[in-house]
């Protein structure tokens, strides 16, 4: 089963409950940081990385002697990654999404593919965790292919855990549009409530299962209840809010070794959630 732990905006406390539900299971799983732009899981689970490799993406490179400037690359792309500009043809890899569209349309074959770093994947193991993440390269924007790189890395069985980029723009839908169920973290304000109907909106296109953990909650705090009252959504656990949890987290430590209640659980979810795609 492969779940992934999203949010809508940062800050919520995703990547500290993706930990705890990984250092919570007893069998071997499989734990993938594709919050590539950030990935921090590591702070918390602590993984030797023993392997460490390039990752590129494939973009055009102009041969100018054969480029006659008729300009049907650029009305191919649609990324805005070539500009025709009069005689002149631009390039601009860092747009570029990779899908070859320039190079078919081509009439002279003046575009040739070629490979461009864009980061680095790092994989190791801890335990019953294998580990693997993504680091994009300082400067680059583009994080999706990046990020399917990551999922494509988890294993087709056993219990696959997947910290999901923040937000509900291109990044996240990579990194949950082959995973089984999604758990959001939201937290209990006006401003959390606003987010997490945007995932959710986003989750519903995509036609994924999803449930929802609130995290701080404090006596009184009803706005995300009432919400996933009304839209029958599962909450599935409510982490309460705690400053010695908070201090814990900022020096690296884990949740679970603040609130050891909280074990069993995240013990227990990946359960209850294989059972609610029954």
């Amino acid at each position: 089963m492969k779940i992934g732990v999203a949010s809508g905006k940062g800050g919520t406390g995703k990547t500290t409950v993706a930990a705890a539900l990984a250092l919570s299971q007893k069998g071997p799983l499989s734990f993938a940081d594709c919050d590539v732009e950030g990935p921090n899981a590591n702070i918390f689970l602590k993984v030797d990385m023993t392997h460490s490799e390039n990752f590129t993406v494939p973009v055009p490179v102009l041969d100018e002697k054969l480029c006659i400037s008729c300009g049907e690359c650029a009305k191919a792309c649609c990324f805005n990654a070539i500009a025709a500009l009069g005689k002149k043809v631009l390039l601009f890899p860092e747009l570029c999404h990779g899908c070859g569209a320039c190079q078919n349309v081509c009439p002279r074959g003046a575009l040739k593919e070629s490979s461009r770093k864009t980061g680095i994947l790092e994989s190791g193991k801890k335990g019953n965790i294998s580990f693997v993440r993504g680091v994009l390269d300082i400067g680059e924007a583009m994080s999706p292919p990046l990020i399917k790189e990551v999922v494509k890395r988890l294993p087709g069985e056993g219990l696959c855990i997947a910290d999901c980029p923040p937000g509900t723009s291109c990044p996240l839908v990579a990194a949950v549009r082959d995973l089984d169920f999604v758990l959001l973290v939201a937290e209990p304000s006006p401003f959390g409530l606003n987010d997490l109907e945007l995932t959710i909106e986003t989750l519903r296109e995509l036609g994924l299962p999803f449930g929802v953990i609130q995290n701080r909650l404090m006596s009184g705090d009803t706005l995300v209840e009432e919400y996933c009252r009304r839209e029958n959504i599962k909450i599935f656990m409510n982490i309460p809010f705690s400053r010695k949890a908070a201090e814990a987290c900022s020096r690296g430590e884990n949740i679970l070794e603040v609130i050891p209640e909280l074990e069993k659980e995240f013990a227990e979810l990946p359960g209850r959630m294989e059972r609610c795609l029954r």
